[in-house]
């Protein structure tokens, strides 16, 4: 069964002209969610990271990590992962190539995916997820690509079967709160690896580390099954054609999210005093409903992209980011490094709070790559990550 829906001549990466805004803006704009998600685990070493001890300004800021950060960006990034697997064998498709091409094309790009996360886990960041994408790319293409119309439904079921769970773990939580209450802290994971005193005992940490984190996030295939439900269906490429979907979509999504992440927000604050099997059952909504920010963001993102321009200079900045968001991840992860690991600069307690000071350093970061990404833009330069991984691919032609 073909997927594709408009000619092209080659089977190399598609061209700037033929990139639909929404994807672009999405990945571009949400690298900075990432950022923020990864430095406050950077800063604490642990997952997810927050201060135990918080004190005026960083209750509102754990409040608001809970409520839109934390377990909220990489569930959008898992939308457009699936997204942009239909995409790229759209386009193989459309060129011309068999079946069997549009599947060898797709192995390799996604067999180098786990490459690119084994090394990005070894050398930088033991959080990557490189590694679970190329996995789960290699599932998809195998199993799900070429199923009927029909047989993708699944994934609006399963969706709706998360629902119910959110709403049972929900009414849990709130009976719990019913209860006579306490003094437990959220459950949090201490991670060698970003406490380790030196780059090679670190290296060592993360090499044990990375198996079992990409394990944990396998699971995210339900979501970019989603992703690739939408994109069977062209919606970011014409959002304006799907507002009513996307609306509601963001308002449910969001909607779900925020109300899911309350509670932990609220004792991550110190704002709400719980017993740990109630804190227990807070991380387990929390995770649960984060998921739905996925689709969430992704709907708000198409919304805006039908009311503005690639050639706007903000949109037209996080966009240029957007087609090179591998390289801005990259990027990432070794600022993480340079500016945050206690055997480099280790700036998160150099002053004051370290979480107001890892945020920062996370936006300054995430800035950094949004205006390199328009400068390469410009020049009509791809991103050096982006580069490796599409001559990988393709050949050293493409």
């Amino acid at each position: 069964m073909s997927i594709a829906t408009a000619p092209r001549t080659s089977r190399g990466p598609v061209r700037r002209a033929e990139r639909a805004l929404a994807p672009d803006l999405t990945r571009g704009a949400m690298l900075l969610i990432i950022a923020l998600a990864n430095v406050a685990g950077v800063v604490f070493a642990g997952e997810p990271g927050l201060d135990a001890t918080p004190a005026g300004a960083d209750r509102g800021l754990n409040f608001l990590l809970f409520e839109l950060i934390h377990a909220r960006g990489y569930p959008v990034f898992a939308v457009m992962f699936g997204y942009g697997l239909v995409q790229l064998a759209r386009r193989q498709d459309a060129s011309g190539a068999t079946p069997k091409q549009v599947r060898s094309v797709l192995l390799r790009r996604n067999l180098w995916l786990v490459a690119f996360g084994i090394a990005h886990a070894a050398l930088l960041y033991y959080g990557d997820f490189l590694g679970a994408y190329g996995i789960v790319g290699v599932v998809m293409t195998l199993v799900l690509l070429r199923r009927s119309d029909k047989f993708h439904r699944i994934a609006l079921v399963l969706w709706a079967l998360s629902a119910i769970e959110v709403l049972v773990v929900g009414a849990l939580v709130v009976s719990s709160l019913a209860g006579p209450g306490g003094s437990a802290p959220l459950p949090s994971s201490h991670v060698d690896s970003l406490a380790a005193p030196g780059y090679f005992a670190s290296m060592l940490d993360r090499l044990g580390e990375w198996p079992m984190h990409t394990m944990t996030v396998l699971p995210f295939i339900m979501i970019t099954w989603l992703g690739m439900w939408a994109a069977r269906r062209r919606i970011l490429e014409e959002p304006a054609q799907h507002k009513s979907l996307l609306t509601w979509t963001a308002v449910v999504g969001l909607g779900v999210a925020i109300a899911g992440g309350l509670p932990a927000a609220l004792i991550s604050a110190g704002w709400l005093h719980v017993d740990g099997p109630t804190a227990s059952l807070t991380v387990m909504l929390h995770g649960a409903s984060g998921m739905f920010a996925g689709p969430g963001y992704v709907a708000v993102f198409a919304l805006i992209a039908t009311r503005v321009t690639r050639s706007g200079p903000v949109v037209g900045a996080l966009s240029a980011l957007g087609q090179r968001s591998l390289s801005g991840y990259l990027f990432q992860s070794v600022a993480w490094l340079v500016l945050l690991a206690p055997f480099t600069l280790h700036l998160g307690d150099r002053f004051g709070s370290p979480t107001l000071t890892g945020l920062i350093v996370a936006a300054t970061v995430w800035l950094t790559t949004v205006l390199i990404a328009r400068l390469l833009d410009r020049r009509q330069q791809a991103g050096p990550a982006e580069t490796v991984l599409r001559r990988l691919t393709y050949g050293p032609r493409s």
